[in-house]
């Protein structure tokens, strides 16, 4: 079994590199790839604490790209982690947090929400400080009970304390992953909020702009939605791949490898995505 889609300590996950490993190890796992959000900063600690284990570590990233309906997120698989034109767009989304976490902030100040930065930074320790960790604060004050209600009345997109972030359009993600010798697979597709007609000519559009697999297995895929994406995996030729999404303590319902609990992500999609990889 393997799990491609989790997240530690270098984007919005509590767990190191070095544990996200172990755990793997723990539970068998053949094949893992740590997928953080715009940024590869952990992926030589992963490489090298994969290196004394049986658990073949797959170096890969998670890229929010801009798209005006829901959310598009693609992930990208078998990356060169020091390309240095993935490393310059990379840094230059992340160079856009700042301003975003200040206008958050303000917005829920605003709201009548009071928090001070070192408080939202307090639950970050060295990680970037992101959405879930104003969760955190927001939670440790009594505003919210839980990280979803913090999301669904405040935080998520189109929520009042929203604020946009620098995106790389589908195109650019998609190219500077092939760039990078990695294979771009469609994160989550029901995320991307579009009817069967409007997402069939979505991934249309993303295959001709390079698109090599889609997220068919998910710890928020039931059996039903398993069966809606594996044909459209057929239907465009893409690979299928699979991954729980997992954030550690960040969110705890989600175990690694079963994501809810009946998650399984068969091993032979791995070869097939590889040979979709532009490195080969």
């Amino acid at each position: 079994m393997i799990d491609l889609h989790m997240h530690s300590i270098f984007s919005d996950g509590s767990c190191t590199p070095e544990e996200l490993v172990e755990e793997a190890r723990c539970l068998n796992l053949s094949a893992i790839s740590l997928t953080d959000h715009d940024t590869i900063k952990g992926i030589d600690r992963f490489l090298k604490a994969a290196n004394t284990t049986k658990v073949r570590p797959i170096p890969g990233v998670e890229i929010s790209a801009e798209y005006p309906s829901g959310e598009m997120h693609i992930l990208g698989y078998f990356i060169d982690p020091n390309h240095s034109k993935l490393n310059e767009k990379l840094e230059w989304i992340r160079s856009g947090r700042e301003s975003r976490n200040q206008e958050i902030l303000d917005k829920l100040n605003q709201l009548g929400l009071t928090l001070a930065w070192d408080e939202v930074s307090s639950f970050a320790g060295d990680e970037v400080v992101g959405r879930p960790h104003f969760a955190q604060a927001l939670m440790a004050r009594g505003y919210v009970s839980t990280k979803k209600e913090a999301f669904n009345k405040y935080l998520a997109t189109g929520k009042p304390a929203c604020a946009q972030r620098r995106q790389l359009s589908p195109e650019a993600s998609l190219e500077v992953i092939r760039d990078a010798g990695g294979v771009p697979v469609l994160a989550h597709p029901f995320t991307v909020r579009l009817d069967p007609e409007n997402f069939r000519q979505c991934l249309s559009d993303l295959c001709d702009q390079g698109l090599g697999g889609l997220e068919v297995y998910y710890s928020e895929h039931n059996e039903e939605r398993v069966k809606i994406y594996l044909p459209y995996a057929k239907e465009f030729n893409l690979a299928p791949s699979g991954g729980s999404d997992f954030h550690g303590a960040m969110s705890p319902g989600i175990k690694m490898g079963h994501g809810f609990g009946s998650l399984e992500v068969p091993d032979e999609l791995l070869g097939e995505l590889e040979s979709r990889s532009c490195s080969n």
